[in-house]
């Protein structure tokens, strides 16, 4: 069953639970497209097939929020918003390694191999790879498990796994990125918490959407801690 979080005629925010693809893939599986399709054509009567657009990704095993387009003209302008990152795109994160300080940059340059479907990360330019940035905030710590706000300044492969394991401090259940064990489900403790977007169309307000954590005990250890992120500038 999808988990709208917010939706209007333009746009619809849906909290994806990890373990599902956000389109279909080689293993045939359901995917969070295919459901959305489903929900718009059930909700709203739809004599055919649902016009349902999509604009970006999250991996498999992460969870959290995926935005929708519902019309063609809305599709264009979100691929423009994000295109442009216009938008802010706000990420949790359970970790069991602290990371360099309770808040910081790290920039390094990503690669990707093909065969391993895994980024590659430098901390010097090399040939392919591309810049990747992003800000860390320390929110919490509950034992050997510490929450971590992730503000994306830029949107590579993997980036967020990729550039914690390479600090020494993968991601919980991360397994190709280095951390010690899986999760009982096989997700890791990665969630697309919050966007902060403009509107398709462009008179109408800016939303901000916040995904709750999933009902798994490693997220669950932090339902008190801050909800909303508090980025100082877009950047």
């Amino acid at each position: 069953m999808i988990d709208v979080l917010w939706e209007d005629n333009h746009l619809m925010f849906v909290n994806k639970a990890a373990g599902i693809p956000v389109q279909g893939d080689s293993t045939g599986d359901t995917h969070l497209l295919q459901m959305a399709e489903e929900y718009i054509r059930v909700k709203y009567k739809k004599p055919g097939a649902a016009y349902v657009g999509l604009i970006h990704r999250i991996d498999r095993p992460v969870s959290g929020i995926v935005l929708f387009a519902k019309t063609s003209k809305a599709l264009v302008r979100l691929n423009e918003i994000f295109k442009e990152k216009e938008n802010i795109k706000i990420y949790h994160c359970l970790t069991t390694e602290q990371l360099p300080d309770t808040e910081g940059t790290l920039e390094h340059f990503l690669g990707k191999d093909s065969n391993t479907h895994r980024a590659l990360t430098y901390n010097k330019q090399k040939a392919g790879a591309k810049k990747a940035i992003l800000h860390y905030k320390l929110l919490a710590n509950r034992g050997t498990k510490f929450l971590y706000q992730i503000h994306l300044e830029t949107g590579r492969f993997h980036q967020i796994r990729a550039q914690l394991a390479k600090v020494g401090s993968p991601i919980l259940g991360d397994l190709k990125y280095g951390a010690n064990e899986a999760l009982p489900d096989r997700s890791i403790a990665l969630h697309a918490r919050q966007l902060i977007t403009p509107h398709a169309v462009k008179t109408n307000p800016e939303i901000s959407v916040i995904a709750p954590y999933p009902k798994k005990q490693w997220w669950q250890l932090f339902n008190d801690s801050p909800k909303k992120s508090d980025p100082k500038k877009r950047h």
